[in-house]
């Protein structure tokens, strides 16, 4: 059974517009950011937008806490306190609705957190709400999204446990859909392209849908979400897609079906780069990662990192291999400099 406890000792505060409330302003009353909580979740009442939350983890005891979040967001990695020491960790989550896949669920209204970890403590919790954070916009499909049931996840749903404060990950991502679906639907690109703000890092990843698309009009849809972006003074970044886990006998993945040529031939990690390279536009070439990353585990040991135990599924990611890919991306942001210094969980 997990053990679970809550200290009341800490200073806590819960804010829902722009400020937040001392704990020292309600003497003798229950902290009011650990009163939103129970034993695994806590609920805030608050709009749409985008909140810091500051947490202190740590017990009388041992412990290891994780906090996920929304759909199934992973915010913070669990995190190993000593027997009597408190941590204190920040980070900003994005507040929307659908909560999850854009042509979803609504999901429940407010900010709702999980508690988790092998051992979870949590001493203290504050919400404030945040005009001033960088926003990472995901479009992409259902390697992306924000998957709503175990065992599938995307690696933009393991992504904002890489960041720290200043930083929210705002996942657009919506399985099934391919460049021409995603332009052509209202609760996608027309929805996502408004809410871009100067500076905001978009990264596309479209390519595992594209299976009828030609070259023309794959590339042109590309430079079509690179010129929305601009107009909007976002950074477009265009990421190439996740291989497939789809071995040759040599123990290589250098086939069409992993590094996904479609069925007219079209060559979907290439395209991407060209257009990369033909607009000046930074480019996180993800399927030349994760092959190498797939390649070095082997037949056997990529198996963890797909679904293929589970579901018979190459394409999809389990919550490891989306963990990992979204490290790779981490890496890449930083080395890009698309997100300010001191904002990346490195370890």
């Amino acid at each position: 059974m997990r053990r679970f406890s809550i200290a009341v000792a800490a200073a806590v505060t819960l804010g829902v517009a722009s400020s937040s409330v001392p704990a020292q302003a309600h003497t003798g009353r229950p902290s009011p950011g650990l009163a939103h909580c129970t034993a695994d979740t806590c609920h805030f009442d608050v709009p749409p937008g985008t909140y810091d939350v500051r947490v202190v983890v740590g017990g009388k005891t041992a412990s290891a806490t994780s906090i996920s979040g929304e759909s199934r967001r992973s915010l913070l990695p669990e995190t190993a306190a000593s027997a009597g020491e408190r941590i204190t960790r920040s980070f900003t989550v994005n507040v929307r609705a659908p909560e999850g896949e854009p042509t979803g669920p609504e999901g429940t209204p407010g900010l709702d957190l999980r508690i988790g970890g092998t051992a979870p403590a949590l001493a203290g919790i504050e919400v404030k709400r945040t005009h001033h954070a960088r926003r990472i916009f995901l479009v992409g499909d259902s390697t992306v999204c924000d998957q709503p049931g175990d065992p599938y996840s995307g690696w933009g749903q393991q992504l904002p446990q890489y960041l720290r404060k200043g930083v929210s990950v705002a996942n657009y991502a919506d399985s099934g859909e391919s460049t021409v679906t995603y332009l052509g639907n209202p609760q996608l690109w027309a929805t996502v392209r408004p809410l871009i703000r100067p500076g905001d890092p978009v990264l596309v990843q479209l390519a595992h849908n594209d299976k009828t698309t030609d070259e023309a009009t794959y590339r042109a849809n590309l430079e079509a979400l690179v010129a929305g972006v601009r107009e909007r003074g976002g950074q477009p970044v265009l990421v190439t897609p996740i291989v497939r886990r789809w071995f040759n006998t040599d123990g290589t993945l250098n086939n069409g079906t992993a590094l996904l040529v479609n069925g007219l031939g079209v060559d979907h990690p290439a395209v991407i780069r060209s257009v990369a390279a033909a607009r000046d536009v930074p480019l996180i070439d993800l399927t030349a990662k994760s092959k190498a990353l797939v390649e070095s585990l082997g037949v056997e040991g990529s198996k963890a990192l797909y679904l293929t135990n589970e579901a018979r599924d190459n394409t999809h990611t389990s919550v490891r291999g989306a963990t990992a890919y979204a490290g790779l991306v981490r890496d890449e942001l930083v080395t890009l400099h698309l997100v300010p210094k001191g904002t990346v969980r490195v370890g």
